[in-house]
């Protein structure tokens, strides 16, 4: 049986005195594909924001466990060094600060240590090879002037360069063209097969059609109202979320 890697247990959290997500437990395993689905406004982006520590949101109670330890109250660099990812919605954009420049930097910042220039560079030029990238790609500006899909596509990139435990994707399919849905959902199958596990959110299903989820979970109004397997994703295509309100 796989160990636990994502453990959350009678989570209440928000903004200020604004509660958000209400008693939320959740388990996922190491290696599982897990979806988070539910309308607008329900919590889900909170709660990938808040299993990542953003100092946006406040824990009220209940605790977060990742690989066996608290880190209800660790800094997101901290959560990020122990082995967790998470994508954005609309990633930013930073002028002046190439793509190549901005991976060497994270990689030194998690390694805590020299940077084998060789290596790195051997490996940005394989993950261009997987993801069909023009390696120039890596001289522009992070996220300056990219479409969409070329942001998805930078995030993707950094998922596979860092290899995380977890990785949460907000969203990632999110107003793509059929040919980026297929080089994201490729990148992320990659991922899984290098042993990553996955916290899915989203409202579409595309991404999820080159994938095997474990489970599924229903947010609605902060609170979790409905969990299943794979089968659950049909369910919620066929009946929309007001079947479970």
């Amino acid at each position: 049986m796989a160990a636990e890697l994502l453990k959350i247990k009678g989570l209440n959290a928000g903004i200020g005195e604004e509660g958000i997500l209400h008693d939320i437990d959740l388990t996922l395993n190491a290696g599982e594909t897990h979806v988070l689905m539910g309308p607008n406004g329900a919590g889900k982006s909170t709660l990938g924001n808040v299993i990542m520590g953003s100092p946006v949101y406040g824990v009220s109670s209940g605790t977060i466990l990742f690989d066996g330890e608290d880190i209800t109250k660790a800094r997101v660099d901290e959560r990020a060094k122990k082995g967790i990812f998470l994508s954005f919605q609309n990633p930013l954009e930073v002028p002046g600060l190439t793509m190549d420049a901005f991976l060497r930097s994270v990689v030194r910042e998690r390694t805590n240590g020299p940077l084998k220039i060789l290596k790195f560079k051997k490996r940005l030029e394989e993950i261009c090879g997987l993801l069909d990238l023009d390696p120039a790609f890596l001289e522009r500006d992070l996220n300056v002037g990219f479409s969409g899909g070329e942001k998805k596509k930078a995030e993707i990139f950094q998922l596979l360069l860092l290899e995380p435990k977890l990785a949460i994707l907000d969203e990632t399919d999110s107003g793509l063209d059929v040919d980026a849905v297929r080089t994201v959902s490729k990148g992320i199958s990659i991922f899984k097969e290098q042993g990553g596990s996955l916290l899915i959110i989203t409202h579409s299903t595309r991404i999820l059609d080159a994938l095997t989820v474990d489970r599924t979970h229903v947010l609605v109004n902060g609170r979790i109202v409905k969990e299943g397997g794979g089968e659950l994703v049909d369910d919620i295509n066929r009946g929309g979320y007001a079947q479970y309100a």
